[in-house]
């Protein structure tokens, strides 16, 4: 029987190996998830560093997401249809638009017609599939409803794209508008405002206090201009090293989740991916120890939520109820403890989940509603009155002059 080697995460958190001799790795990753175990890794000891060497070649790369989920309600409907998996996954890796997914699908179809399985065969493309994928699958192959779990997995996919549209299309207005703007104003300082100061210095003249102010500020840019790029970019290398380190990135995540205004926009954005990303797991099959544990692998935005899912999943492992689990971190808001309460109580913890999925959705097209609607007239008008300042300040002593020529 072949050997493998395992990477496993315990209920505390805690990452190890270890090496077992079994007939199969499902076997053997059943066994380990049994023992309360989140799988990271399985892989054949007796493959050698060759063999090693290809999978890491295989892993290939990012795919985005509409066309994983193109793919996944694709391959639903070629298995609904009976046609075999093999077959299926040749054929859309064959005719798939992105190069990156065809190349992955042909391997994928090579390592299940060797006997491997679909998630397990998924599981060598990390890049391109990540936890949630793998969980899914794996759920479906089990339960026996591979093509059912794989049509909701691109609903899944679907939704999480559209949401990231709505964010995307709701900034891109204003920033460009606010480029357009900061390269406005750069350029009445840079170029407009020392043609100006020129011609007051020649008149020796008195000049009012808004127009110093916008001569100094024009100076400075235009005299050190070298420098203050240097100082920007040098705060931006320092700031970026700083929330890489643990306590650097805590304090940043803690701040976007506290910050006014839009920090409750992106607990909204983080609360509906979670519980999303939960129902669909607990809706396939997945245990709820095992969806904790995915949650807590895939969720890399915020180290603040990331850890209070890794308490949570300590805390249903050692039979805690997980209304009381996600009430324990102090992170997570009252209303979601209570009606994950309520889900326990009645037995359709998956479908109150996804209520309040959809309830934190809700508010984030609201606010994304709302933001679109204030935020284009408040950069209009800041930039008009910034504008209106630099000419008000190149104006006043012009008018002086024309009293001095009159």
């Amino acid at each position: 029987m072949p050997k493998y080697t395992y990477k496993v995460r315990d209920e505390q958190g805690k990452t190890f190996t270890g090496s077992y001799t079994t007939d199969s790795k499902d076997r053997l990753r059943a066994a380990l998830q049994n023992r309360g175990y989140l799988v990271l890794d399985i892989t054949e000891a007796t493959r050698g560093l060759f063999a090693a060497k290809t999978q890491t070649r295989r892993r290939g790369g990012k795919v985005p997401g509409h066309v994983l989920a193109f793919f996944a309600e694709q391959l639903s409907t070629l298995i609904a249809g009976g046609v075999p998996l093999v077959r299926a996954v040749t054929l859309l890796g064959q005719y798939s638009s992105n190069p990156t997914l065809g190349m992955v699908l042909t391997q994928i179809a090579h390592d299940v017609s060797s006997g491997q399985s679909l998630h397990e065969a998924m599981s060598h493309h990390p890049k391109t599939f990540k936890h949630v994928w793998l969980s899914l699958v794996q759920a479906g192959e089990v339960g026996g409803q591979l093509a059912e779990t794989l049509m909701q997995l691109s609903i899944y996919t679907k939704t999480q794209e559209g949401m990231k549209s709505k964010i995307i299309t709701a900034v891109t207005y204003p920033a460009i508008l606010t480029i357009a703007s900061v390269g406005v104003l750069i350029y009445f300082i840079v170029g407009i405002v020392p043609t100006f100061a020129q011609i007051f210095a020649d008149f020796n003249l008195t000049l009012p206090m808004l127009t110093i102010i916008v001569l100094k500020v024009s100076s400075v840019i235009t005299n050190h201009a070298v420098a203050l790029i240097l100082c920007i970019v040098a705060v931006v290398f320092a700031f970026r090293f700083y929330i890489r380190t643990p306590n650097g990135r805590k304090r940043w995540h803690s701040f976007l989740l506290t910050m006014p205004i839009f920090g409750k926009f992106l607990q909204n954005i983080y609360y509906d991916r979670m519980l999303s990303t939960l129902s669909t797991l607990l809706r396939s099959g997945v245990t709820i120890l095992n969806a904790i544990g995915v949650l807590e692998e895939s969720f890399e935005g915020n180290v603040i939520i990331r850890n209070a899912l890794k308490q949570v999943r300590a805390d249903v492992a050692a039979g805690k109820a997980i209304s009381d689990s996600f009430g324990a971190t102090g992170v997570f808001p009252g209303l979601m403890v209570e009606m994950m309460k309520m889900g326990e109580e009645s037995g359709k913890l998956p479908g109150i989940i996804a209520t309040l999925s959809k309830f934190y959705a809700d508010n984030v097209d609201q606010f994304i509603a709302r933001f679109s609607a204030v935020i284009d007239p408040i950069l209009i008008i800041g930039v008009g009155v910034l504008i209106g300042i630099i000419v008000a300040s190149i104006f006043l002593p012009i008018f002086k002059l024309s009293q001095i020529g009159s």
